[in-house]
């Protein structure tokens, strides 16, 4: 690690409540793939002993502020998997790393980036992020050619 770049206490930063307000006023989450008991966004959530990264995340509108630790990678390809597979949106807060792999192999397929202005107080945090954020929506393709639209899945990919 880069002697300017402070360690973190934690990989778990928790979103700032009237951010993820702003976030579902406009998608209606119904999962929080990674959380705790203390900080889920959702009222359906898995927790580390859950393991989201394992379980289906179909069914509804998909809220991830995945750890920002070595995993991160993993969280990111399986919310674009998943993404393919669902008619529902999977929305992402992500730390702005655009030099990392998983940037390019993934992030740079979303349906939409939005970078956030300034740097976000994460819950519990006494100061600002040493990072900037950006959201990150990825969302199925469409088929829009017969019964109205849906979402492709016969010819999806787990990458």
């Amino acid at each position: 690690m880069p002697a300017y770049m402070p360690k973190a206490k934690t990989v778990e930063w928790e979103t700032p409540q009237a951010f993820f307000h702003s976030l579902n006023r406009e998608f209606h989450f119904g999962l929080d793939p990674c959380a705790t008991a203390v900080n889920a966004k959702c009222n359906r959530y898995f927790t580390r002993a859950h393991d989201g990264l394992t379980k289906s995340w179909a069914n509804s509108p998909v809220y991830v502020n995945p750890p920002y630790g070595r995993e991160l990678a993993a969280w990111v390809k399986k919310a674009y998997n998943e993404s393919r597979l669902s008619p529902y949106p999977i929305v992402m807060l992500l730390p702005g790393r655009t030099d990392t792999h998983w940037w390019h192999d993934y992030v740079m397929r979303a349906d939409e980036i939005r970078f956030v202005e300034g740097r976000l107080k994460f819950g519990g945090a006494d100061t600002s992020a040493p990072f900037s954020s950006a959201v990150v929506i990825f969302r199925c393709p469409m088929d829009t050619r017969k019964d109205g639209p849906k979402c492709i899945t016969t010819s999806a990919k787990q990458i």
